[in-house]
């Protein structure tokens, strides 16, 4: 069987890519399970605004500000000491776990890093990383998880500080997060 070249191909990949691919052969599509009644789309529809409308409640009480992919985080609250502080920025204390909010949705993230950081602080650990990207494959609209970890961070009492990490540990795409345990 011949093939046909276009001008933009690269003949000799492309009979690689045949050779690699030829004993493949498609996946059969398993049946849909008819016991289950099917939701009207519309009904679907509905239901998935419904809860996007809870979940955007959550948001715009937590709104993000608006930050640069290079941008470093920096937040302390009155307790925290200078000298702990600076502590934190050398990256000085051992981190305990970590969280990788790369990939998700605002509301993901959002909901995720809450229960990490409630866990964490009943868990009694001191210092953790949260590793949320730089943001440069949001586009036009910015770096989305780290600005909304700028502005989620400093609303919870957990967090007694945090600062963007050494870039051995992320850079500009991490923070250290300075933890009250209970």
């Amino acid at each position: 069987m011949g093939t046909k070249d276009s001008k933009h191909s690269n003949s000799q990949g492309n009979t690689l890519f045949r050779s690699a691919v030829s004993d493949t052969r498609p996946i059969k599509q398993r049946e849909r399970d008819q016991s289950k009644p099917r939701t009207p789309l519309a009904k679907r529809d509905s239901q998935k605004h419904e809860q996007q409308d809870s979940t955007s409640t959550d948001l715009e009480q937590y709104a993000p500000t608006t930050t640069s992919p290079a941008e470093k985080l920096n937040f302390q609250r009155g307790s925290v000491s200078r000298q702990n502080m600076r502590d934190l920025r050398r990256g000085k204390y051992p981190i305990a776990k970590e969280i990788d909010l790369h990939g998700m949705t605002s509301a993901d993230a959002l909901k995720e890093l809450r229960k990490f950081i409630g866990h964490c602080s009943r868990n009694r650990l001191n210092c953790i990383r949260v590793v949320h990207g730089k943001g440069l494959g949001s586009g036009s609209r910015g770096p989305v998880i780290k600005a909304g970890v700028k502005n989620w961070l400093r609303q919870w009492d957990e967090v007694l500080a945090y600062c963007s990490a050494l870039d051995r540990d992320g850079g500009t795409g991490a923070v250290y997060v300075l933890l009250k345990t209970q």
